[in-house]
């Protein structure tokens, strides 16, 4: 555009200076600029009327404070040299707000703090990753401009945090409803973003920092869990070791049972014989002392 304008004002003023002069040679030194002002006009319009929109960007026309509803996608465009093209990233962008220095998106300590439903402050890590909606560029342009991440991602997500936080307590938002809120604000931002034409598409709570009296008592109710659950698996050993005596107690006794409901005393007598059979065949010389109703006794002869 400017390029074109100062063609326009060569031009413009080379002719009447050379109308209004009376030296051939200045008419003739202003006719050339004449037509430097007409290359420079031609030059100005090509580039005006060539749009290149970069990858993973949309151009928004705007014309004497107008904005207009299309947008340029990604590519080269043949476009009013009259319009003024701003580009806006649709990519994925991340907003980090983070206690810890050179972290976050602004320097020193930006993590949020909040105060909890039993009147505790927690201080909270949270990254925010969000798109602009392609279709809504122009509508985010007229009502908010390029600095959305400032004037509406920042302060949304910092306030509706503080605002839902106050319906959990400390503890809760450390461990057992850490989730839950994370979906709630997420949740509640997501609305308001898609309102002006940005897309929510992850909230990430990287860190929730407790008052360190508080930490204290979680990490000793902690530490008596986790004994209390050891406790439970030496009881439940013990059990399964009664239990696996029990069974081999039975099974010892149910053994015995069953011997002595089998043997008889013809069965005794009939393995006697058996025995002497066999001692009868050893090569070793036995010497074997009977006595009425006793068990036999059985020496070696050597």
């Amino acid at each position: 555009m400017f390029l074109i304008i100062l063609g326009v004002v060569l031009m413009v003023l080379s002719t009447v200076a050379e109308i209004k002069s009376p030296d051939e040679k200045l008419k003739t030194l202003f006719q050339k600029s004449k037509f430097i002002g007409i290359a420079i006009f031609i030059i100005g319009l090509l580039f005006s009327i060539f749009v290149q929109i970069g990858t993973g960007k949309v151009g928004v026309k705007t014309m004497f404070g107008k904005v207009y509803p299309e947008t340029l996608s990604s590519g080269l465009h043949i476009v009013n040299p009259l319009y003024n093209i701003t580009e806006l990233d649709i990519k994925t962008q991340n907003y980090t707000m983070s206690g810890v220095h050179d972290e976050g998106a602004k320097q020193g300590d930006d993590a949020i703090k909040v105060l909890t439903a039993d009147g505790l402050e927690v201080v909270i890590d949270l990254t925010v990753l969000y798109r602009v909606n392609a279709s809504s560029a122009p509508k985010l342009l007229q009502n908010i401009g390029i600095e959305y991440r400032e004037v509406l991602v920042r302060p949304i997500t910092r306030t509706k945090i503080r605002d839902n936080a106050v319906y959990y307590e400390a503890i809760a938002l450390y461990s057992s409803k850490r989730d839950e809120f994370q979906n709630r604000i997420f949740k509640t931002i997501e609305a308001d973003f898609k309102n002006r034409g940005l897309i929510l598409e992850q909230l990430l709570i990287r860190n929730i920092a407790l008052p360190e009296r508080v930490k204290k008592t979680i990490e000793e109710k902690i530490q008596a869990e986790q004994e209390a659950q050891k406790m439970q698996f030496v009881l439940q050993k013990e059990r399964q070791e009664a239990e696996r005596k029990r069974v081999e107690a039975q099974g010892i006794s149910d053994y015995q049972n069953i011997i002595n409901q089998s043997l008889t005393d013809r069965q005794l007598q009939y393995e006697q014989i058996k025995a002497y059979k066999e001692l009868a065949n050893s090569q070793n010389t036995k010497v074997i002392i009977m006595g009425k109703g006793s068990t036999p006794v059985i020496l070696d002869s050597k």
